[in-house]
This record gives structure tokens, C-alpha cells and sequence, in this order.
């Protein structure tokens, strides 16, 4: 495999096509978005709205190129000064203070942009580049430079006179300008590329995103990339459903059961859940979700297998108690030992992707077999979601990448806590996921009764039989199947005269809709009784009455 050093890419060598020579730009999936990097000795336009990030990204690609030992000419045109510029850039790790002005000159040209035009600033550019040894040429303005350009056809030419230039010296060039929606820049057409930043406003949150619109001499990752700027610099993040677009077809053949320790429920999934596959625990708030998934992890770590729980509601120390107060006394100790590890999101703003990357590069790193994962919470994942219509698709590649990786996933997901029916926050997970477990309530003579039922297991026997279960201080225990439970997908309970029903105690049983009326015998219709005929009066009669 050939090395980044040599300019060429592993992308590129793994596919077996003829590579051309590549400046690996070292920012944090840039370089995949480009399928290797930038093409040496091209010309790219980095456009984008006023803090998108365009002087952030173009020093970030000069300090990685002279790490590199390449060396790097930034000349500027009306923008902000060097000494600014290096001040807030010396706040971000890639900065290197040590490498300017040897291996990082910068330049200012609007002088001789001012003096002699579009020639001045071509001769200010041959003058150092070509002495300075440039493999990386930034041009930051180049708004300004073309005001100073007599047409678009001449500005044309001058792009073209500077890529002959580059070209022969063998310099990659960044051209960085302003750019509105809806603007055309005809001089586009000149580069060999062209990487769009925005900046817009979801609701309260601004979103920074990047395009490759344009990319000439290879493939590269088409459509919108969120984009974060920290300390780090800038980092971009891939939407999951490209980056996992061709996954490996077959996962791994030699499966096995995995268990949740409770005896009734693995009885009715045959021995637990087929590892590598993924399931979804659905129900309402306090249905006891999360508790079920703790327990997924505790059983496993018995066993030895590890387990990760990715979460964004509740802290590891309530995590730890909660399992405490409900049976799990050993779940520290496994927490401790590192064998469950617990990742918590805090209550931010997150990046969707940038979700599924920290998930995805947690669980390669740990380096382990037979994982047993827990994600607490869909929801978590929908928050961050500014394409709400992306969720199907980002949720199908995610659970189908943890699926090659061998991991056991459980989902949580909630329904709504006082709806009648069963409503899936995310219907297209149903096609999804391998196995669906639905946690409901059931109200019975004043009080709620907690019920679990297996709705779906694919590839595996099962028993879809609604059982009721329990927690107390001693853990979650499940109950015989209920004999009479045909409504439980209304969440009504029915009540009989037959008596006991299991799991609920000697007078409760589910037969008829709790609080229905007792349906009235039908009323025997009889015949009204007819009034005597009256005779006809006589005389003495009416005299009498009278």
C-alpha cells in the first residue's frame, strides 16, 4: 500500500485505479470527502459566505502541508491583517509558530494589485514562489482581485496564466473568495475544482456545511457535509449514509445467543438475542427501557463479553445507581473494570454524524469481540438531525455498519406516554432492525401494571406471548403470559369474572375494557294493554255522572 508521503492514496491504491499525484490535506475527512486528497499542481476555489471558515480551512491545508515537509505561500489582498490573522489562528492546535516564515510565508499583494492590476499581482507571485521552493499557493481575496480585472474574459486569462505558472512549478493553488447563494462566479469554470462553505441558521443553531461542486481528475463525495469548527481546527463530517455506502455484505457466520438474564424473556426469544444483530426496545417514559438495556450489559459482562453504553440523558453516577437500586449490585465493579464502558453526551448542540463517528471509531478502537452496545435513546440522535428526512437513511447505514462490526446492538426508543395505539417515533426502524420488544402500561383497577411482548424476531423462533414484569430492589422479573390479553396494542385492560389471571393477582384478569359498561340484556318488547271498549252511556249513567 502506498504511503501519503508519496502523494498517492490508499483510497486510490485499494481500488487499483492508475493514482495521480496527491497533496493529502491532513483535515479531518477531507481527504476522503476528495478520495485521497487534492490533486497536485490544480487549482481549487474555496468559496463561501463571511464565516464559513474559508481562512480557517486554507491555513489548516498550509500548516498540515509544511508538517509535511512541504512548503506553503499565503499571499493576501484587503482582507484582514497577518499579525490578526496569526493571532486568532495561534489559538488552534495545527498552528506552529516555528514554521513561519521559512517553510509559511505570507504576503501582502494589494499594493501591487493596486500599482499594476492582474499583472503586478502575477509577477508579485512568480517573484517568491518559484525562490520560496512552493508546493502550496493560497490567494485570500480573490474578490478584490477581480474588481481590478477589465472584463470576465480577462480575469479568465489571468487564472489561466496562474495555473500555467503552477502548474509548471508543481504548486496545488487555493483561491479564496466571498460568495453569496445565488451569486455566479464565471471564473469557476477555470479551476479544476471548487469546495462551497455555508453558514446558515436551523432555528437558534447556525450550521456550517461543505460541498465539492466541482472535481476534476476524481471521484469525490457529492452532496452537503456538516462542518465544525474548535480548537482543532476544522472538521468535517461526512453524512453516514455516504460514508457507509458500500459496506461489506456478510458479517460474521459463527453467531450466538444473546442472553439478558432473565429467565422467562430468554425462554421466549429462545436463549437471547442472535449476536449481530440489532433490536429495538419500544415504550413509554418509565417503562423501564434503559433498566432492560443495563441488564443486557450486566448479563454479558458476566459472561465476559464486553459491553458499551452511548447515551444522552442520564450521567454515568445515575447510570451506576439506578443499576444498583434495582438488583444489579455487580455493575460497578464490571464498570469499573472497564468491561462496560459508558459514553454520555452531554445536553449540547450535537452533529449528527459527528455522533455516529464518535460511536463507530469508540467501538474500533476497543479492539474486542462479541460487543454488546446499548444506545439509550433514538432521540438523542433525531435532536441533532438539522434533515429531519435524512433519519431513515442515516439510520439504516449506522445499524447496518454495527452489524458488519459483529456488535449487538439494543436501541431505546419512546412512544407517546397517553397514546391509545402503538406509534413508532421512526417507522422505517420496523424494516430495519432484526428484533422489536414493545414495553407497555396497562391500567387495572387504579393502577398501572407493566407489560413486555415480543413483536418481531427475525431469523429465530419465538414466543409473542404479553407478559407482565416487575421491578423492584431485586431486579426485573417477568411474569407467565397472560391468558387473555387480545387489546393490549390499545393499552386497555379487560376485566372478567373468571377470576385470577397470572402476574396480576386473584381478582384481576384482562378480559374487558376497564371501565366499559355491562352490556344490557335486550328488552322484551310485550304487547300494551288495551283499554276495555266503553259501552255506550245511558241516560241514567250521565244523569249519575252529572
Amino acid at each position: 500500500m502506498a504511503s501519503k508521503e508519496d502523494g498517492i492514496s490508499d483510497v486510490q491504491a485499494q481500488e487499483g485505479r492508475s493514482p495521480s499525484k496527491r497533496l493529502v490535506t491532513n483535515v479531518p475527512r477531507l481527504d476522503f470527502i476528495t478520495k485521497g486528497g487534492l490533486i497536485q499542481g490544480s487549482s481549487y476555489a474555496i468559496i463561501g459566505p463571511p464565516g464559513s471558515g474559508k481562512t480557517v480551512l486554507a491555513n489548516q491545508i498550509a500548516f498540515q502541508h509544511v508538517r509535511n515537509g512541504g512548503k506553503a505561500l499565503y499571499v493576501t489582498l484587503l482582507s484582514e491583517s497577518h499579525g490578526r490573522m496569526l493571532e486568532n489562528l495561534s489559538q488552534m492546535k495545527f498552528f506552529d509558530a516555528s514554521a513561519i516564515p521559512d517553510r509559511l510565508q505570507y504576503l501582502s499583494a494589494y499594493r501591487d494589485l493596486e500599482k499594476e492590476g492582474l499583472k503586478g499581482l502575477l509577477d508579485l507571485v512568480r517573484k517568491h514562489a518559484q525562490p520560496h521552493g512552493a508546493t502550496l499557493l493560497i490567494i485570500d481575496g480573490m474578490d478584490a482581485a477581480k474588481e481590478f480585472a477589465r472584463s470576465d474574459l480577462s480575469f479568465k486569462r489571468f487564472l489561466q496564466d496562474l495555473q500555467t505558472f503552477c502548474s509548471i512549478l508543481g504548486c496545488t493553488s487555493l483561491l479564496l473568495a466571498p460568495h453569496h447563494e445565488g451569486e455566479i462566479h464565471p471564473e469557476n469554470t477555470a479551476v479544476d475544482g471548487i469546495f462551497e462553505l455555508s453558514l446558515w441558521l436551523h432555528g437558534p443553531r447556525a450550521v456550517r456545511e461543505l460541498i465539492a461542486i466541482k472535481f476534476r481528475g476524481g471521484p469525490s463525495l457529492l452532496g452537503r457535509h456538516e462542518v465544525e469548527i474548535s480548537d482543532e481546527g476544522m472538521v468535517i463530517h461526512p453524512r453516514t449514509e455516504v460514508q457507509f455506502a458500500h459496506p461489506a455484505a456478510e458479517g460474521r457466520e459463527d453467531r450466538i445467543r444473546m442472553p439478558f438474564g432473565i429467565p422467562r424473556l430468554d425462554d421466549a426469544m429462545r436463549g437471547g438475542l442472535l449476536s449481530g444483530s440489532t433490536s429495538l426496545l419500544l415504550g413509554a417514559p418509565g417503562t423501564g427501557k434503559t433498566l432492560l438495556g443495563l441488564r443486557f450489559l450486566l448479563e454479558g459482562a458476566r459472561a465476559g463479553q464486553p459491553g458499551f453504553y452511548f447515551g444522552f440523558f442520564e450521567t454515568p453516577p445515575r447510570l451506576i445507581e439506578k443499576a444498583l437500586g434495582t438488583g444489579m449490585k455487580d455493575f460497578k465493579k464490571y464498570v469499573d473494570e472497564g468491561l462496560i464502558e459508558i459514553q454520555w453526551q452531554p445536553p449540547l448542540e450535537h452533529n449528527l454524524d459527528a455522533l455516529a463517528e464518535r460511536l463507530l471509531e469508540r467501538i474500533d478502537a476497543r479492539k474486542v469481540d462479541r460487543l454488546r452496545l446499548f444506545i439509550d435513546g433514538v432521540a438523542g440522535f433525531r435532536s441533532a438531525a438539522v434533515y429531519p428526512d435524512r433519519m431513515g437513511r442515516f439510520f439504516s447505514a449506522l445499524t447496518h455498519q454495527l452489524r458488519m462490526m459483529d456488535v449487538t446492538t439494543l436501541y431505546s426508543d419512546e412512544t407517546p406516554l397517553f397514546s391509545p395505539g402503538v406509534d413508532m417515533p421512526q417507522p422505517e426502524a420496523a424494516s430495519t432492525v432484526e428484533n422489536v420488544i414493545l414495553l407497555r402500561y396497562v391500567e387495572l383497577r387504579s393502577q398501572l401494571y407493566r407489560l413486555l411482548s415480543i413483536m418481531k424476531m427475525r431469523e429465530s423462533a419465538y414466543d409473542s406471548s404479553i407478559r407482565e414484569f416487575s421491578i423492584s430492589e431485586d431486579g426485573i422479573t417477568v411474569a407467565d403470559t397472560f391468558e387473555s390479553a387480545e387489546s393490549i396494542l390499545t393499552g386497555h385492560a379487560r376485566m372478567t369474572s373468571r377470576g385470577a389471571t397470572a402476574g396480576l393477582g386473584p381478582k384481576s384478569a384482562l378480559d374487558a375494557p376497564l371501565g366499559a359498561k355491562k352490556a344490557k340484556a335486550p328488552k322484551r318488547k310485550t304487547p300494551k294493554a288495551k283499554a276495555p271498549k266503553s259501552k255506550p252511556r245511558t241516560g241514567a249513567s250521565r244523569r249519575g255522572r252529572a
